[in-house]
């Protein structure tokens, strides 16, 4: 519910209003006497914090100008809703809904019938219902004795899910709701070193992952197109004895394939990788390098790099505005136009975390929104049309967050930093809410009211 109006800036409206009473106005003006809403009230695209005589002070605007003001439904502190516990570390969570992408790839949710999965350091998965009754568990994956520990999972469908983590594997899971089960059906190998992030299309039934390593690959979740894996690359394999194992080992009970390409370019650590929303064949790929990459996969090339100043730790798209947020090292997120157009690096800069920023996503519901998961402990909420001033050089216009969302226990909030409270992943989801999960062993789900 977004509504503009042309005002003079000496209308008497405005005349030493502050914000909340205008939005007390306008509810007398929509005739809503018991169910008032909040509105937020924008002056040519910038929240109003302040008097109307202050807005117009600090931005050296004429008492004759004609202000351009919006008023949109206030986005609510979401509230705590629920939590569930694990046995180690949560790394990463995605939720299947109605509205969610994957539930558009599957032909839709029923209502009620949501699912979040989550991945953790113990290397299990496990499906949840919103209830936070554990649906199914993963088994431990037989990777000859690397670390399992996983840091990525994502929904294919509503049958099949990837995650990978610390052994070098990228994963492919079956998915039963009915029996309650999740079998491994599809093991891919490209990297030597840890796997950071995985992305994926179903539609077009691709997967991408970031590494350690510094490479990124690309598999098909169809086995046959995929090529044969690197023997070396196998658990416990090695050149020497590959031949060994092959006279004494029967064939594998699930099949091992290879990547369909590997992108190199990266120096450091590939911390995040998506696909672009609206065209599945190019892919941005965030990096501990300092560097945003754009790749064509049909060319397995790198056709832009955009060198921000800091180690680039999380990656999301903001379609609607032809925008990439990158969470960054320094504390802060960093919005880049990657458009090979573009001559800024920065767009924007949003400011407010107390530490490296690792996970980020969109609202479904406003192409203003995002969430940002830290290890400060606490999920940030951040509307891009609220911007403050004072930015440094090269940063662009900076924007601060509506509404900070600290971790729960047992007992009521926890202290919001230091060990024990990291945020890892967060994803904002229409039907189920804010779901973030960490350090803290649980998944945690934010909700406003009304929503």
């Amino acid at each position: 519910m977004t509504f503009a109006h042309s005002f003079g800036a000496r209308s008497d409206i405005f005349k030493d209003a502050k914000r909340h009473g205008l939005s007390t106005l306008l509810n007398d003006l929509l005739h809503r006497e018991d169910d008032r809403i909040p509105f937020d009230i924008l002056i040519n695209g910038q929240f109003l914090r302040t008097t109307v005589d202050e807005f117009l002070t600090k931005n050296g605007i004429n008492a004759e100008t004609t202000l351009e003001v919006e008023y949109t439904r206030a986005l609510v502190p979401p509230l705590n809703v629920t939590s569930f516990e694990h046995d180690d570390w949560v790394s990463a969570v995605d939720v299947l809904s109605q509205s969610s992408p994957v539930g558009a790839w599957s032909g839709g949710v029923q209502d009620g019938q949501e699912r979040i999965l989550s991945a953790s350091y113990d290397g299990l998965l496990r499906v949840w219902n919103t209830s936070g009754d554990v649906l199914a568990t993963s088994e431990a994956p037989n990777n000859g004795g690397r670390i399992t520990s996983l840091k990525a999972a994502k929904w294919l469908s509503d049958k099949k899910f990837v995650a990978a983590g610390m052994d070098n594997t990228v994963r492919l899971y079956k998915y039963d709701d009915d029996t309650r089960t999740i079998t491994t059906s599809l093991e891919l190998f490209s990297h030597r070193w840890g796997v950071e992030d995985v992305a994926v299309h179903g539609p077009s039934s691709r997967i991408l992952s970031a590494s350690s390593d510094c490479t990124i690959a690309l598999f098909s979740s169809n086995a046959k197109e995929n090529p044969a894996a690197a023997s070396n690359l196998l658990p416990n394999s090695t050149a020497a004895s590959n031949k060994r194992q092959k006279l004494s080992k029967p064939d594998r009970t699930v099949p091992a394939r290879g990547a369909l390409a590997s992108f190199t370019g990266h120096s450091s650590p590939v911390s995040s990788v998506i696909f672009k929303p609206d065209d599945a064949t190019v892919a941005y790929s965030a990096s501990h390098d300092h560097t945003l990459k754009t790749w064509d996969l049909p060319t397995s090339t790198c056709v832009d790099t955009r060198t921000t100043a800091h180690s680039l730790l999380s990656l999301c798209a903001i379609p609607s505005r032809n925008l990439l947020a990158t969470g960054t090292s320094a504390r802060h997120i960093t919005l880049i136009d990657p458009r090979v157009s573009a001559t800024q690096i920065s767009v924007m800069t949003l400011r407010g975390h107390k530490n490296a920023v690792v996970s980020l996503d969109t609202d479904p519901s406003s192409e203003y929104n995002l969430a940002s998961g830290s290890h400060d402990g606490t999920v940030q909420i951040w509307d891009l049309r609220n911007v403050s001033t004072g930015g440094q050089v090269g940063e662009g216009q900076v924007g601060e967050s509506l509404h900070t969302i600290s971790r729960h226990g047992q007992s009521g909030p926890m202290k919001g930093h230091g060990e024990g409270f990291k945020v890892f992943s967060v994803n904002w989801d229409k039907e189920v809410g804010i779901v973030s999960a960490g350090e803290d062993k649980r998944v945690q789900i934010n909700r406003a009211l009304g929503s």
